[in-house]
């Protein structure tokens, strides 16, 4: 399986590309550790094969492409939505 790619520095993620979810609308990472050490990370994934899956489904698909990842990572917080849900947030 592809490994996560991480744009940026280690420190100082700017974007995440996980493997599985090419042709997502949008993903976010931001690196949550009070001194940007990265051991702690919020992402957002907005993909289409979302769709139809309950949300444990959709967090152990990200997790499987994470899986080696978050062995190093203290703490890790996803929102993984829909086209349609992402679009919902974005007018409110």
């Amino acid at each position: 399986m592809p490994r996560v790619q991480v744009e940026g520095s280690p420190q100082a993620p700017s974007s995440l590309n996980i493997p599985g979810t090419s042709g997502s609308d949008h993903r976010e990472v931001e690196d949550t550790t009070p001194n940007r050490c990265a051991s702690s990370f919020r992402v957002l994934v907005v993909s289409a094969k979302f769709e139809g899956k309950p949300l444990l489904q959709r967090h152990r698909l990200v997790n499987t492409c994470l899986a080696e990842e978050l062995l190093h990572i203290h703490a890790f917080e996803q929102k993984t939505l829909t086209p349609e849900q992402w679009a919902r947030e974005q007018q409110k």
